[in-house]
């Protein structure tokens, strides 16, 4: 056998060209020692913010049915969300006090409209992963996987994440019947979101903001578009006067009747937050539909200046302008 001596030589001189491939500035939303649990993608589908809520750890109970159908001790356990594959998907992990451990990889299917969502635990390791597909409705999140009973009744096994907030969650895992007139609740949990006391989730609440703005645009929700600014909130029109307040900036967003915005996005090149304060700066762009039903796409700058009010971020000051393809 002939042995290339000059082959270990050009790995060694390779590997750092290799290695600066895979931590590319490009997967800025990925996990990092900055933002532990990463950032929402907002080249995503807008329903990556179904779970913005519950990135993070909450503590957690977790009770389940016994055989007798009296309800098990409590268990204490952890449940943590995060942003995975660049911010375009989610994953939680479960780490229970008696040793269980389970998760799950959450991805958004835009063609079926619905989240699918695949469960893996360490208890029962599986060739296949076990999916569930729903939606979010509100502070709701429901999800089902058909399944029998266990006298062969065709049904559901829907699991409810509901009274979703910012300081937790509630869960319950149920058997019902295909048209839920009957449920048997078999596990439920509880869980308290942990408190962090510092910065490390604000440019996640930022990112969350503007692709809420941009939702907002597309849904002629022109009310909530307002109060994403401050009460004195200022917008810079390119060719016009300052507009202040939410009031007068409700109006100047409002479209004209038989014109619609069919696409927003802006695109964040850099988020910086100065304790109370923070600003970003990058693209946006979009498309209308015009009155006649043409449509015509534009695209352009923006910076704005965020600030703190009562523990939520809003937009103090807003500028932006067009720049030609």
């Amino acid at each position: 056998m002939k042995i290339n001596f000059f082959l270990p030589i050009i790995c060694f001189f390779l590997l750092p060209i290799f290695t600066s491939a895979q931590s590319d500035h490009s997967y800025k939303f990925d996990i990092s020692s900055e933002h532990p649990y990463g950032l929402p993608n907002p080249e995503a589908p807008p329903a990556i913010l179904d779970w913005a809520e519950m990135i993070g750890t909450c503590d957690c109970l977790s009770e389940s049915r016994n055989a007798d159908q009296t309800w098990a001790d409590p268990v204490k356990m952890t449940w943590t969300f995060k942003y995975i594959m660049n911010g375009k998907g989610v994953q939680d992990e479960t780490l229970k006090e008696d040793g269980g451990h389970s998760g799950s990889i959450r991805q958004f299917i835009p063609d079926s409209n619905s989240w699918f969502v695949h469960y893996y635990s360490s208890s029962q390791p599986s060739t296949t992963l076990s999916a569930w597909e729903g939606n979010r409705d509100g502070d709701k999140i429901i999800l089902y996987k058909e399944q029998n009973a266990p006298n062969g009744i065709e049904g559901w096994y829907k699991i409810n994440f509901t009274d979703i907030s910012e300081d937790g969650f509630n869960w319950l895992g149920e058997w019902v019947n295909k048209d839920e007139t009957f449920s048997y609740a078999t596990w439920k949990i509880s869980c308290k979101k942990r408190k962090t006391g510092d910065n490390t989730n604000a440019k996640e609440a930022i990112l969350t903001k503007i692709a809420q703005f941009s939702q907002d645009y597309m849904n002629g929700n022109y009310a909530g578009m307002a109060n994403a600014y401050t009460v004195d909130g200022k917008i810079f029109p390119n060719n016009a006067s300052i507009i202040e307040g939410r009031k007068a900036i409700e109006e100047r967003w409002i479209m004209p009747e038989g014109t619609k915005i069919l696409h927003h996005k802006a695109i964040p090149e850099e988020i910086t937050i100065i304790g109370k304060y923070a600003y970003d700066y990058g693209y946006y762009e979009g498309k209308t539909m015009n009155k006649d039903q043409s449509e015509s796409s534009w695209k352009g700058k923006y910076l704005i200046v965020w600030k703190m009010v009562d523990n939520d971020w809003k937009m103090y000051l807003d500028i932006w302008n067009r720049v030609k393809d």
